[in-house]
């Protein structure tokens, strides 16, 4: 199946560059509609629904989870890719994916991880979300993982240390790990995954922030992107407040952004005429705010930075979570034992412990700290 309506320089499900493991292409399917399916039905997306995106699931039943976060990229970036005539399904099975292996508790428990794997090559949560489809799932008969095709594992593997993209490059020659080396861009597709990330989690943690009570609407008034809308909606609407007021403010705050990145986008599709996904493989990254845009951004990063991320109450709840994650690192490599028969079975001990610590929910991480250490950390209601 070819779908209609792809711009020249999207990514073609039916001239994709395959899979590790060659299968007969479904009846009914893209192989990008394929992608994603696999994705959604694998273990490691149901667990994204306890993981933490900013506060600790136990913390409230309506903040954003790695699951929802993951929802909310795929839908943003469909929309755009629509505008722009790129793969949506090919966008949406990056989006959801591209969180796969992320540990419990959020940057603290990949941090925390990291910290523990030092001397041992060291953790990086798109790596992992890589291994997860490419080693980890364990689902079909003739492979590991689940066997994706290279454009949708190039997009998750958003980041990469050189080292471990030698490591990549040593396994698999001119694979997803050349362009960190070599310098080309991924395809727009994966291209646009990263800015619809971003797009997501600056407008949801503003939302949940409010909700928390760390941050409030009067503290928003000097962050200009988030600003302009408020007063937007506030001259449209006089007497509007309260979640209205902010649910309002967000709603106009993603569709210039969204609208942003659909008009500087083609504007420089237009500047670079790529013929093909090749020719965007070797061109600057073309999927962009404008300049205005981008400094807009940062400034509204700097502020949640400032003001919620390290928020003394955040900083309280993460500092429990590293310790949780660093003495389930210790008490696993004292005692592989303790951990699944599949992972104590493994002769990589370092790396099994990560990977293991790695798929877990946040509750389960706190079940298992309580059971090896008897102490409770992290438990509802603190």
């Amino acid at each position: 199946m070819n779908p209609a309506g792809l711009a020249p320089y999207a990514c073609d499900p039916a001239r994709s560059r395959g899979r590790r493991h060659p299968e007969a292409a479904a009846p009914t399917r893209t192989q990008y509609q394929r992608d994603r399916d696999r994705i959604v039905h694998s273990t490691a997306f149901r667990r994204l629904v306890y993981k933490t995106q900013v506060f600790l699931n136990h913390e409230g039943d309506l903040f954003r989870t790695r699951l929802t976060h993951s929802i909310e990229v795929a839908q943003l970036g469909r929309s755009i890719a629509r505008s722009l005539k790129l793969d949506e399904d090919l966008v949406e099975a990056i989006a959801l994916a591209h969180d796969l292996g992320h540990t419990p508790f959020g940057h603290a428990g990949q941090d925390a991880l990291n910290e523990c794997m030092a001397n041992h090559g060291g953790f990086e949560h798109n790596l992992q979300s890589l291994r997860v489809v490419d080693e980890l799932e364990e689902r079909y008969p003739e492979f590991d993982g689940l066997n994706l095709t290279f454009e949708t594992r190039e997009g998750i593997l958003k980041h990469c240390s050189r080292e471990n993209a030698q490591r990549l490059e040593a396994q698999q020659p001119g694979g997803v790990g050349r362009r960190f080396m070599d310098g080309s861009q991924p395809g727009l597709e994966a291209q646009l995954c990263n800015l619809a990330d971003e797009i997501a989690y600056n407008a949801h943690d503003i939302d949940d922030g409010v909700r928390s009570g760390l941050i409030t609407l009067e503290q928003l008034h000097g962050v200009e992107l988030f600003d302009q809308f408020r007063a937007q909606a506030g001259a449209q609407y006089p007497g509007l407040h309260g979640r209205r007021l902010l649910y309002e403010s967000i709603r106009r705050m993603l569709s210039e952004q969204v609208y942003d990145v659909i008009d500087t986008t083609l504007a420089n599709l237009r500047a670079a005429t790529p013929g093909d996904v090749d020719a965007v493989r070797a061109q600057r990254p073309l999927v962009a705010f404008s300049e205005s845009m981008r400094a807009a951004s940062l400034g509204l990063k700097r502020f949640l930075m400032q003001n919620l991320y390290r928020h003394p109450q955040v900083a309280a709840m993460t500092g429990q979570a590293r310790q949780v994650v660093r003495e389930l690192f210790a008490a696993y490599m004292n005692d592989p034992s303790q951990m699944q028969s599949a992972f104590a079975a493994r002769t990589d001990s370092a790396r099994s412990v990560a990977d293991y610590i790695a798929g877990m929910t946040d509750r389960f991480a706190s079940r298992e700290h309580k059971r090896l250490t008897g102490t409770e950390l992290l438990a509802p209601g603190q």
